[in-house]
């Protein structure tokens, strides 16, 4: 019997800056499968040029964006690329001897270090380093879940971890980071307020906790002036998380003894 068959799956929006990239990176694979959210750059004429496996969907979030794609996918095994990621030649390795020593056949997934290009160079402690993911996974085993904007993927049974990494240039430059944080930070307010209320502790204390962790335990200052930089985005990033869970709070009591009506 030959080795198991590895579908791709990439979501992707508006991606040609990096799509080509990600795609180099898998065209190695059985399948490649893009579920794109109406694009309007030159994202799905790239895409052509390396699968016609290519859907259109509206974007469901990222949770459900992945179980959408996953379900398309016709291999029995899983690799979810985001289209800002590449696989290093690494793991490239690592995948297909697994797979080629019939090694896959003992677990139902696979996990790897992320990281990510930053500023003009790889980021390699603190808030990002190593961001383990669970990406490739047996497909009748796989749970795509978590909470929005943060999707995780699990399995029942044994994880094998790979040391190859898998490269995400996540941001283009400080205004593309400040951009994503902000709608992450709508996004994770939405969600965390579903889940229980807003409490001033939280907004008082998360954040410079999550500087002193990114920082600090997390050694984030091993990475000069861009670890700086990250372990401050990452505490303002969860002040703003919980500043708008008490402005949507806010914005739907009105304030005891109001007379105010409206014009």
């Amino acid at each position: 019997m030959g080795r198991e068959r590895i579908s791709v799956c990439i979501t992707a929006c508006d991606e040609e800056r990096n799509i080509r990239r990600c795609l180099e990176s898998v065209k190695w694979a059985d399948e490649i499968v893009v579920v794109d959210s109406f694009s309007r750059d030159r994202t799905i004429d790239i895409c052509r040029e390396y699968t016609d496996r290519i859907f259109q969907h509206q974007w469901l979030g990222y949770i459900g964006q992945k179980n959408l794609i996953k379900d398309l996918a016709d291999g029995p095994w899983i690799l979810f690329v985001d289209a800002d990621e590449e696989l290093s030649p690494e793991l490239r390795v690592e995948i297909q001897r697994e797979f080629d020593s019939g090694a896959n056949t003992k677990v139902d997934g696979y996990d790897f270090p992320r990281m990510v290009f930053y500023m003009g160079k790889w980021i390699r402690h603190g808030e990002w380093y190593p961001d383990i993911k669970m990406r490739l996974f047996r497909k009748d085993r796989g749970i795509c879940g978590g909470r929005e904007p943060h999707d995780r993927t699990s399995v029942p049974g044994a994880v094998k971890h790979l040391s190859g990494h898998l490269h995400h240039y996540t941001y283009e430059n400080l205004h593309d980071q400040i951009k994503t944080m902000n709608d992450f930070s709508s996004i994770s307010s939405r969600s965390a307020g579903d889940e229980r209320p807003f409490r001033w502790i939280d907004l008082l204390f998360r954040p410079p906790l999550r500087f002193f962790k990114a920082y600090i335990i997390k050694r984030g200052f091993m990475d000069g002036s861009r670890g700086w930089i990250i372990a401050c985005a990452a505490a303002f990033g969860v002040f703003l998380k919980y500043a708008k869970m008490l402005e949507r709070r806010l914005s739907v009591q009105p304030e005891a003894g109001s007379n105010a009506t409206g014009a």
